[in-house]
């Protein structure tokens, strides 16, 4: 998980970051809304390429000038982007589509909306070559996303930019590796026998679901960006050196929310203590948090403050699931 020096090209990341953001993502944005006003067009940041630059400036590798053939950077890295910022909405009356900025919906008037958080990354495998190139011979997985900090309380005045890196050749994210051969064997290849004129949807990888934190995701960059839609202030939290060996940082801590009951029964057996208590907050103890564990009817608010996040090592107790059929893991914020 050590980055190769040797194609570090570009310094001054944490200048030119700020400067890429705010010329090539956030004014052209605030443009966009203006005009959105008037011609009800969506004003969505197509982070696919804007993504690209950005990922050459965080691991200062340059692209190779290929677009959207061969490699991404000159290191092999695999690139993929999305953007959960200004999707469209759903009105929960007509069922209509409404912009992110229309606080009633257009169409009925309703104040009823579903703000939709969905975008994804997503991976064609088409090939047991593309398979061998996606899960081996590529050795690094590099993940932007930006999203709303605040999208629970309602709040799309704020931008967050993420990062996070994957390495095919670190067993620590094997389960990337596995997830998408079995989409490949189990899903792609079954379709195309049922079906060898269509061709199947690619692998979604949900960004913050079960499966993507028990790949191990290590975070090597983040911004906040406050008044996005009219003053775009950028603030970077987070800037992983492009040389730092990633096996010395921790992985992304997983919500406790996102386990089953029996996935927690799993975390609350007695052979498992040693890894639990240290995790434990708000001065619960083992004995505590395994009774907590073992009642038929769950309290999941009890749980969280026990033990709202687990950690990397915990995470090993847990298995995969849902990874032989395409699954389907939306969140909306209603207002």
């Amino acid at each position: 998980m050590i980055p190769n020096t040797k194609f570090i090209k570009i310094d001054d990341n944490y200048n030119r970051i700020r400067l890429l953001l705010k010329e090539l993502v956030l004014d052209p944005r605030v443009k966009a809304l203006n005009w959105s006003k008037i011609t009800k067009q969506t004003p969505n940041m197509k982070i696919g390429y804007p993504g690209q630059h950005l990922a050459s400036l965080i691991t200062g590798v340059e692209g190779v000038r290929t677009g959207a053939r061969g490699d991404d950077l000159k290191d092999g890295t695999e690139i993929k982007s999305c953007s959960r910022v200004d999707q469209l909405d759903n009105c929960k009356e007509c069922k209509k589509k409404l912009l992110r900025i229309e606080a009633k919906c257009p169409h009925c008037g309703s104040e009823s909306i579903n703000r939709m958080n969905d975008s994804k990354w997503l991976f064609s495998v088409k090939s047991e070559a593309e398979l061998d190139l996606l899960t081996n011979k590529i050795e690094r997985i590099f993940l932007t996303i930006s999203d709303y900090p605040n999208y629970n309380q309602g709040d799309f005045s704020s931008i967050r930019f993420q990062a996070f890196e994957l390495w095919n050749n670190n067993t620590r994210h094997s389960n990337f590796k596995l997830i998408m051969e079995n989409y490949y064997n189990k899903i792609f290849l079954e379709h195309i026998k049922k079906n060898p004129r269509k061709t199947p949807a690619p692998k979604n990888f949900w960004p913050f679901s079960y499966q993507f934190y028990l790949c191990n995701p290590v975070k090597v960059f983040e911004a906040i960006v406050n008044n996005a839609d009219t003053n775009p202030e950028v603030e970077i939290t987070l800037l992983v050196d492009t040389t730092q060996d990633r096996s010395s940082i921790e992985a992304e801590l997983m919500p406790i929310g996102l386990l089953s009951h029996l996935e927690i029964k799993i975390l609350g057996d007695i052979s498992n203590k040693s890894i639990i208590t240290p995790q434990l907050k708000n001065d619960y103890d083992f004995n505590k948090f395994h009774t907590l564990v073992l009642k038929n009817k769950l309290d999941k608010n009890e749980l969280i403050r026990a033990l709202p996040y687990i950690n990397e090592q915990t995470r090993s107790l847990l298995t995969l699931r849902d990874t032989d059929r395409i699954s389907v893991a939306k969140e909306t914020y209603k207002r």
